[in-house]
């Protein structure tokens, strides 16, 4: 299992759709890299420029980030994205 420190969030990206909204079928070369993940893990929080850093985020969350942040790490044959709290730009409900 990987945990991520300080204010970290470890996040599986969620995978694109295959069809728009209007049902016109996309080619795998027309996607876009998603940017909704689902979150998998949470750090404790901890210190910057000395002030505390609170987690918001939950494991089980859906989130947007920000399009190319991010270490992407393989584990066990599923990719994970490690995260900056501050580059989730939202949650999704």
């Amino acid at each position: 299992m990987i945990k991520p420190l300080a204010d970290r969030v470890l996040i599986k990206m969620v995978e694109a759709e295959e069809t728009t909204k209007s049902g016109i079928i996309l080619s795998s070369g027309s996607k876009e890299k998603p940017q909704i993940a689902e979150v998998v893990a949470v750090g404790p929080g901890g210190e910057k420029d000395g002030k505390e850093v609170k987690m918001y985020i939950k494991e089980g969350d859906k989130v947007i980030i920000n399009k190319y942040s991010g270490t992407e790490v393989k584990y066990e044959g599923t990719e994970y994205t490690i995260v900056k709290q501050e580059d989730v730009l939202a949650i999704v409900e």
